[in-house]
């Protein structure tokens, strides 16, 4: 179980650089008149995805879940890779990313890297980190619990991004 939690404190600290950056891109974005859409489901949000890395580590310590290698693996890639794909998402949109939906008025819709395949790139890796985090260890009632609690939120958070961005856009010349 050792290395289990010490997967789930790497990716809260990657968590805790995500908000840094997000802070930073924030600034960036304010000072070009960036406007925030979406306040009011940002602390359902993290409450969420703190709650998926609370419930991964008391879901295998108080259920003594254990770490079953063919599905532990395969997650562990799939965690991974969710992890690169937001990563690259952080890096293709540099200081427009943020964890926040904050859009500057004008600005063209990012068209290149994951973004050229798909509108919302990160909402696939939130859901598969939200499947795979927690069945690395075999924590089936985090996995599904997280996944069915985000449903609704995800289904906002894309309105949310969806309407922000469409009523932002450049207007065609």
């Amino acid at each position: 179980m050792l290395p289990y939690t010490l997967l789930i404190l790497l990716v809260a600290g990657e968590r805790l650089a995500e908000l840094v950056v997000a802070q930073r891109n924030a600034t960036w974005s304010r000072a070009r008149g960036g406007v925030e859409y979406g306040r009011g489901h940002y602390p359902v949000m993290v409450l969420l995805h703190t709650g998926l890395l609370v419930g991964c580590l008391a879901e295998v310590h108080l259920a003594h879940r254990s770490f079953l290698p063919a599905l532990g693996w395969l997650m562990l890639a799939l965690a991974l890779g969710a992890q690169a794909l937001r990563w690259w998402c952080i890096g293709t949109l540099g200081p427009r990313w943020n964890t926040r939906v904050i859009v500057v008025p004008g600005l063209p819709l990012v068209t290149r890297g994951p973004y050229r395949l798909l509108s919302h790139p990160n909402y696939l890796a939130v859901v598969a980190e939200g499947v795979a985090l927690p069945l690395v260890h075999s924590a089936w009632l985090t996995a599904t619990a997280f996944t069915l609690l985000n449903l609704p939120l995800l289904a906002t958070r894309l309105r949310c991004e969806n309407t922000a961005l469409t009523r932002c856009a450049p207007v065609p010349a």
